[in-house]
């Protein structure tokens, strides 16, 4: 990279950080959906082209903070240490940083920082632009997974776990200070939050969901254990076998 195109990409970079936090400034002075994007280009002495040739959209104005986290958890797993699982490298991740309260993982009570939760949280099209960058943190992990082998699907649904878990534990923790706790008085109960949760990945739901109750006794023709159907088990809820739900055998006309 030559100086000229050195320069030219910091320019570019210190404008679109301009751009941020002018924006983040009028959405937390006046409400996000009272700040148009004419606004803040004005506050920020750009054009609107010029404002969306760095942001796509609002949202992004507010949200594109979230793309330095994106790669996140690709990052952990790839980077891993020798003998450590995907899982346990994620969970290390997650405790270390709630003890450091750092506010990706919702148990900050710094006001800057619960400002801007309560923003996002506040705000249903921001919420909705960020299924966005958590599609891109998924697919990002996926392709480390599956670059270790691991089968597809498989890779696709433990990558979204994975990223669900951290996510809804963010947003717990946040619940827990936007009701007026600090962060060392929530850091107990979000570590046990958060063993928990992983813990729930590890084991596996069969283990953590309770099975169904049996129902109340019935009267009438039909009561009494369920009958199976030729071919099926108990509580088998697939199709029947040919002929089965006609009650013939498939050899009669």
């Amino acid at each position: 990279m030559d100086k000229t195109t050195g320069l030219r990409e910091s320019k570019k970079l210190r404008t679109r950080r301009q751009l941020a936090a002018t924006a983040l400034e009028l959405f937390l002075e006046r409400g996000f959906d009272a700040v148009s994007v004419a606004d803040v280009a004005a506050a920020a002495e750009v054009s609107k082209p010029t404002l969306f040739r760095y942001f796509p959209s609002k949202e992004d104005l507010l949200l594109d903070r979230f793309a330095d986290h994106q790669d996140e958890a690709a990052r952990i797993v790839r980077d891993r240490e020798p003998g450590r699982t995907p899982l346990r490298a994620v969970r290390e991740h997650f405790v270390a940083a709630l003890a450091e309260r750092d506010p990706i993982t919702g148990l900050c009570d710094h006001p800057d920082v619960l400002a801007f939760q309560r923003l996002l949280y506040s705000t249903p099209s921001l919420e909705s632009r960020m299924a966005h960058y958590t599609a891109r943190e998924v697919e990002l992990l996926v392709a480390v997974l599956e670059a270790e082998s691991v089968a597809p699907l498989t890779a696709r649904l433990a990558s979204l776990s994975l990223v669900t878990v951290r996510q809804e534990l963010g947003r717990e923790n946040w619940r827990r200070i936007s009701a007026g706790q600090s962060a060392d008085e929530a850091y107990p109960t979000a570590l046990t939050d958060a063993d928990a949760a992983f813990a729930l990945l590890a084991d596996g739901l069969e283990s953590a969901l309770p099975p169904r109750s049996q129902p109340a006794a019935a009267t009438g023709p039909h009561s009494g254990p369920d009958q199976p159907v030729p071919g099926r088990g108990v509580g088998w809820e697939g199709p029947a076998p040919a002929g089965a739900q006609s009650g013939r055998r498939e050899d009669q006309p």
